[in-house]
């Protein structure tokens, strides 16, 4: 409930219908104005019921509303009550007083209401862009010119961690890592002096974030700058991304690699055998291409089924990650074949000696949900540059040789150039 003004300019009111009590509303929220009395002949009018509330001295007959104004010799009489002998009373009791009367009271009144209907059109307009910003899914912080927070919605809560009250008047860098902390009052600085923009009216850019717990994360943003009372501010609308990251990732994984295995597909393999290849040509280093297709996988899988032949084959992906160097590559490219990228062997010996242990790790039995089976595998090594210098031609060679091990006997690995023989 208001309480009554103890300053302003005293004001009368006399009708107290629905102009009155209009009149009295907009004068109890201005302190210019202190309303010292209301009257009207019905003593039910809106305007005597509120005026009640408000503590104001409320009249049934205009002469004594008149009389208690004796003690206010500047007060402004306003007549609403449609009554035109109001203006006599007025001269009677306060003498040559203004009084505000008639047609220009009906102005005024029509004045009121169209400023209090303005007003409650406002504060409706606001209450339903709180609740949009308040209820929003994505973030929404507000800053001013110099970086300081004055807007953080519950979505901006939820994301970083803070809670408004904690991070209201503080700079924005506290949302951002050490690493870019410094930078970012001078971004504004330099956009306020030369009106280049890095970030400000581009959409969806993607920044990294710092939460309350110090986790960082992938965040898109998209900032807009406003001006309110003639002050300058940003507000950037926000949206935690870190599951679109990883899906994203999730998708590009699948894109490059065997579902089953999880190891470099074809298209990852031939990728790193090109990259391979330059780094092999520029540092003048030799490189060697296998090609292993294992022995008995057939068997296995007709035998204990596709499960099992499933579970074979990731078995076999593990024991090979295992033997290899990480700057070595090993793919599944289709069935029961693997291929491999050896960087900077050495020489052919080397080669051989990793294709030694691909087979002695084959060789190896297999626990498969309880059973115990034996494979093998034939390999074949084509040499870069020694036997070609083209990504087609090498892998074709290492898969002709991979056939002259298998017609070989199998289990054991075969050079391209002994094709040659």
């Amino acid at each position: 409930m208001s309480t009554q003004k103890m300053h302003g300019h005293p004001a009368l009111i006399i009708g107290a219908g629905r102009g009155g009590s209009a009149l009295l509303e907009m004068f109890m929220e201005d302190s210019l104005v202190r309303v010292i009395a209301i009257a009207d002949t019905n003593p039910d009018a809106p305007g005597i019921r509120m005026a009640k509330e408000y503590g104001i001295p409320t009249y049934t007959d205009a002469v004594s509303a008149l009389k208690a104004c004796k003690d206010y010799p500047d007060c402004i009489v306003f007549n609403l009550s449609q009554n035109d002998d109001v203006a006599e009373d007025v001269n009677k009791v306060l003498g040559n007083k203004r009084v505000a009367s008639g047609l220009e009271v009906k102005l005024f009144w029509q004045m009121v209401t169209n400023l209090k209907q303005v007003k409650e059109e406002l504060e409706k307009s606001q209450r339903q862009l709180q609740a949009i910003i308040h209820n929003a899914m994505d973030g929404i912080i507000m800053i001013d010119e110099y970086g300081e927070i004055q807007g953080f919605n519950p979505a901006a809560e939820q994301i970083f961690g803070y809670l408004q009250k904690d991070v209201l008047g503080k700079n924005v860098a506290l949302l951002m890592p050490e690493e870019t902390r410094s930078e970012h009052d001078s971004y504004i600085a330099r956009y306020i002096q030369t009106g280049i923009k890095r970030m400000i009216g581009k959409r969806g850019r993607e920044v990294i974030a710092l939460r309350k717990n110090g986790e960082q994360f992938p965040m898109e943003i998209s900032v807009s700058e406003m001006v309110l009372g003639g002050l300058r501010y940003f507000v950037g609308i926000t949206r935690d991304i870190t599951e679109r990251k990883l899906t994203e990732q999730k998708i590009a994984h699948l894109a490059h690699h065997d579902y089953l295995t999880g190891l470099p597909n074809r298209v990852l393999f031939l990728n790193n055998l090109e990259h391979s290849i330059g780094l092999a040509k520029r540092n003048n280093y030799k490189l060697s291409v296998l090609f292993l297709d294992l022995d008995g996988f057939k068997k296995v899988n007709d035998t204990l089924g596709h499960e099992a032949g499933d579970l074979l084959l990731q078995e076999v992906a593990k024991r090979l990650k295992e033997i290899i160097r990480e700057s070595d590559t090993v793919a599944r490219v289709g069935g029961d074949e693997f291929t491999f990228v050896l960087d900077n062997i050495g020489s052919g010996e080397n080669a051989s000696l990793t294709a030694k242990k691909i087979i002695a790790v084959l060789a190896e039995p297999f626990k498969l949900s309880g059973q115990q089976c034996h494979i093998g595998g034939s390999l074949g090594i084509a040499l870069f540059p020694d036997d070609a210098n083209q990504i087609g031609q090498l892998i074709k060679q290492a898969d002709d040789a991979m056939y002259l091990a298998k017609q070989s006997g199998k289990n054991t690995y075969k050079f391209y150039r002994e094709l040659l023989r």
